[in-house]
């Protein structure tokens, strides 16, 4: 049997903090082993089903929130369900220590629940709400590494495809070879330059231009592409993920194929929100079978980490239409907060 590891650890900080609440609350008088067991068997009751509904349900509610509401309201959100959760858990925790004679038949149901209530509420949204900040915390630390080794790399291969590119036109064509190496210089800055995380989409058009510019010097009429960007949607986007898109689609679409394909790219807005689309009519892949650190996965963990679960990554593949979307929420340049 093959139990979550947190599942484990949320059963043994149960336990553990329903004894040391027996130790620290009970006044001492009278102590027997029996007595210590049952009420920390009380305690159990009255946190577990809080903690079990905490565990099962935020990973739920929590991405949920995020991806429906704006901010505070998604936080209200997440903090009204813990309340929820601590009310229904206090309520189960009752009805099953009625059951099994913990709870005495004399004793009113609703005065102790009243009671016990208020403290599984404080508990469960001060402790649930930790839980949610840690999670959120070690994500974005998390997200913000991986982004910084997407960001800071260049493809190996592309560099050396390239230069051995340059090398060929600096005889025959050197106005080109020039070009190129401007290319590639425009690439490498925005690659190298960690300040930004989110850059305004024309610059980030520009690179991807940069960048096909450099590979159809490698694929010549094989490699076909076209840029159309609407004039309202330019906003701020993540650094490198729209060239991200289009090298997923060279790499599978046009070095995969001997006749080539053709790469669209488009930027369109609507209301509130941007949607950024690369498509291919190449041979296409199975998303399924990304390697673990594919850029279209480091992708997904840096949207997370900037939007929560504000932004989406959608990917349909077929054999003659790949296309990889981006929806974002609309971000003005101009914004202050954003250091775009």
């Amino acid at each position: 049997m093959n139990i979550p590891r947190q599942v484990l650890s949320a059963a043994a900080w149960t336990v553990g903090g329903s004894f040391l609440a027996t130790i620290a609350f009970e006044d001492g008088s009278g102590w027997t082993g029996r007595h210590i067991l049952l009420q920390t068997v009380a305690n159990i009751l009255a946190s577990g089903p809080c903690v079990a509904l905490c565990v099962f349900g935020l990973p739920f509610a929590v991405p949920f929130a995020h991806r429906r509401f704006r901010v505070p309201i998604d936080w209200i959100f997440i903090v009204g369900t813990l309340v929820v959760f601590g009310m229904a858990g206090s309520l189960a925790g009752g009805l099953i220590a009625m059951a099994i004679g913990l709870l005495s038949s004399h004793q009113p149901f609703f005065g102790w629940y009243s009671g016990t209530a208020r403290m599984a509420v404080f508990f469960t949204v001060i402790f649930g709400m930790s839980g949610v900040f840690m999670h959120e915390l070690r994500a974005r630390l998390s997200a913000e590494s991986r982004l910084a080794s997407l960001e800071a790399r260049v493809d190996p291969h592309f560099l050396f495809n390239t230069l051995n590119s340059i090398a060929a036109l600096v005889r025959d064509r050197p106005a080109d070879a020039e070009r190129v190496v401007e290319q590639l210089s425009s690439l490498m800055r925005s690659s190298l330059d960690s300040k930004q995380s989110l850059v305004p989409l024309e610059d980030e058009i520009a690179v991807v231009r940069s960048y096909l510019e450099i590979e159809r010097v490698r694929f010549g009429d094989r490699l076909r592409f076209q840029i159309d960007a609407a004039p309202d949607a330019g906003g701020c986007v993540p650094r490198m993920a729209l060239q991200t898109l289009v090298e997923n689609s060279v790499k599978y679409a046009v070095s995969a194929s001997r006749e080539g394909a053709s790469i669209a790219v488009t930027a369109v807005r609507a209301g509130d929100r941007c949607r950024l689309s690369v498509e291919d009519d190449g041979p296409g892949f199975d998303p399924a079978r990304l390697p673990d650190g594919h850029g279209l996965h480091l992708l997904k963990s840096r949207l997370a980490a900037a939007f929560g679960g504000r932004a989406r990554l959608a990917i349909e593949s077929a054999r003659g239409r790949t296309a990889v979307s981006l929806d974002l929420p609309f971000q003005k340049p101009d914004d202050p907060r954003l250091h775009c």
